[in-house]
């Protein structure tokens, strides 16, 4: 799965494959699914940083430094 750990908390932010969100505390006693808006959907934990569930779920846009788009020489 794709994720990140919180900064603060270790908790590990992760895709479900649905467009949720699985988080998983960082000793890996409680988790809880979440929409990419940080809603709580089902699980034991409860609470989680929408901010980081939006970074986690939100779209994967490219990098147009590292495009291979040709350049428009005319």
């Amino acid at each position: 799965m794709l994720g990140i750990k919180h900064p603060f908390s270790g908790a590990l932010y992760e895709q479900d494959g649905e467009g949720n969100i699985k988080v998983t505390v960082a000793d890996g006693s409680k988790s809880g699914i979440f929409t990419h808006e940080g809603r709580h959907l089902s699980g034991e934990l409860r609470e989680c940083d929408p901010q980081l569930c939006g970074w986690v779920g939100g779209p994967m846009m490219a990098n147009h430094r590292l495009s291979e788009a040709v350049p428009d020489r005319h």
